[in-house]
């Protein structure tokens, strides 16, 4: 922190035994040590004071984060259980509307006919007689 060699400690001893004199050194000595000693204490405590702030904020934003975290899996179980349930419903709709389209209709009743008329009717019937070839036009 402070960067003082014993030769400047020893000059600053020398010139307080001068200024002060040998009967008030020592209570001065005293004095100092006990400010140095409360300055000390006051930066330690500002020191863990400061470092259990940014622990208490770290905690705080890990317990947001978490809560972020739970709060957007339970939105994405919630989508999940929605698309199920709207996977069942188009099913259903699915299973509905093909069962109503490939339901066989049913014939529906055959009239008595006289039979020897529908031959006459067939047989009086001509065939085409042109060929495919000669429906082409000549160009």
């Amino acid at each position: 922190m402070l960067d003082i060699s014993f030769f400047e400690l020893l000059v600053i001893a020398v010139v307080a035994l001068v200024v002060i004199g040998p009967e008030r050194l020592p209570e001065a000595v005293r004095g100092v040590s006990l400010w140095i000693g409360r300055f000390k204490r006051s930066l330690r405590e500002t020191r863990s004071e400061l470092e259990r702030q940014i622990g208490a904020d770290d905690i705080r934003r890990q317990l947001h984060n978490e809560e972020v975290m739970q709060s957007l899996e339970k939105t994405r179980r919630e989508i999940e259980a929605a698309m199920r349930q709207n996977e069942a419903q188009i099913a259903s709709l699915t299973q509905d509307t093909d069962a109503t389209h490939t339901q066989p209709a049913l014939p529906a009743p055959a009239e008595k006919t006289d039979t020897a008329a529908t031959t006459d009717i067939a047989t009086s019937v001509v065939a085409p007689t042109e060929t495919p070839d000669s429906n082409k036009q000549p160009s």
